[in-house]
């Protein structure tokens, strides 16, 4: 069977860094991080996303809020909202969740946020500065594949790796990562050779693609799309994906990308769903908010 990648445990052991590093700053006089989460309309799972956030903020120091809004919001209207908390010096960090209602342009939304205060890395800038090895603020949930790998100690350099997914936030950041040289600027880099697929690569290409890889990374929202057939026996599979399913029994359940139960006796290491990444990118959301407090805080110093 593989080794089982918690991400619960290890976002624990990362948050308890986190919070001893973030007393330390505020015992040196700093103020504490503050994080604003605006939130739109009534979804029940953004809403649970950001209770979440929230509670893990305040667990390791943060001084975080959530700010609501209806659905009948505007998009002027939120947008000057976050114009405010861009001018608000005692806000360090600004998390839009998403999605946004119909009606509201996601992308102008997401640029609105001053990209030294983006925690959640959507910005173009920062989507730009990472694409150029640059230091900047990483989108959390492709942070938390990269950060899972180092901990674990998954040999990267040189491997083969097949990025399943395409989308700009997770899949496009995680393949930028794992293929980019590791001496550059950003520290981030990984030196793997790095094949991205999505939903729609015809079947057979993605079966190939998938058992040559020594390190597969799935993030579609596709059930089961990654069987044990197509994983090289010993492989690291790494599983974004999460769907809410109805079983036979009328129950719903949590499931990934990946057949967990038959690609674990195949792959050597693997994330369960949930209990994976899921915990690991609120931890590196909580990273990113800190990250950017100090960086605010020495640009204060400087000017």
């Amino acid at each position: 069977m593989a080794q089982i990648l918690d991400g619960k445990a290890l976002a624990k052991d990362i948050k308890d860094e986190l919070k001893v590093k973030i007393s330390n700053w505020v015992n040196q006089g700093n103020r504490s991080p503050s994080l604003r989460c605006i939130i739109v309309g009534e979804d029940p799972a953004s809403h649970t996303y950001v209770a979440n956030k929230i509670q893990a903020a305040l667990d390791v120091g943060i001084a975080a809020d959530t700010i609501k809004y209806d659905a009948s919001l505007s998009q002027e209207e939120l947008l000057a909202a976050i114009d405010a908390l861009n001018k608000d010096d005692e806000v360090d960090g600004i998390l839009i969740q998403l999605p946004l209602p119909r009606g509201i342009d996601e992308r102008r939304v997401c640029n609105a946020v001053a990209p030294e205060k983006d925690v959640d890395g959507f910005h173009i800038i920062n989507i730009g500065q990472l694409s150029l090895d640059m230091p900047t603020v990483v989108p959390a949930t492709a942070l938390a594949v990269v950060e899972m790998l180092k901990r674990f100690k998954i040999q990267t350099f040189g491997r083969n790796a097949v990025v399943v997914g395409r989308s700009k936030n997770v899949g496009m950041p995680i393949a930028m990562m794992l293929h980019s040289d590791r001496n550059h600027d950003s520290g981030l880099g990984m030196d793997a050779t790095v094949t991205i697929c999505h939903r729609y690569t015809p079947r057979e290409q993605l079966e190939l693609f998938c058992r040559n890889a020594d390190i597969v990374i799935t993030a579609t929202g596709v059930p089961k799309l990654i069987k044990a057939d197509m994983i090289k026996p010993g492989a690291t599979v790494i599983d974004v994906g999460i769907t809410r399913i109805t079983t036979e029994q009328g129950k719903t359940k949590l499931v990934g990308d990946v057949d967990y139960e038959n690609v674990s006796k195949i792959a050597g290491a693997i994330t369960p769903v949930p209990g994976g990444v899921g915990p690991m990118t609120v931890a590196m959301l909580m990273q990113n908010t800190f990250q950017v407090a100090q960086r605010l805080r020495q640009s204060q110093i400087e000017n």
